[in-house]
C-alpha cells in the first residue's frame, strides 16, 4: 500500500473511532460475518466494533478484500 494511502487509511480509521456517526456513509455490516467495512477510496478495511476496542480485522483493496 502506497505511505499516502497508508497514512489516509489511518486518518479514517481514527475519524471513525472518535465518532462513528461522521462516516456512516462509508459504513456498512457484512453479510455473514460478524464485521463492519470502512470505504476509504479504492481500499476497505474490515473492522470488528463489538466492545471497547476497535479491532482491524484486515485492509486490502477493493474486490479482493471479501473473498
Amino acid at each position: 500500500m502506497p505511505a499516502n494511502d497508508a497514512a489516509r487509511v489511518r486518518q479514517k480509521v481514527e475519524q471513525y473511532a472518535r465518532d462513528p456517526a461522521s462516516l456512516a456513509n462509508n459504513v456498512k455490516a457484512l453479510q455473514g460475518e460478524p464485521y463492519i467495512r470502512l470505504r476509504v477510496g479504492d481500499w476497505r478495511v474490515v473492522m470488528d466494533d463489538r466492545g471497547a476496542v476497535l479491532d482491524v480485522v484486515r485492509i486490502g483493496p477493493r474486490g479482493s478484500i471479501y473473498g
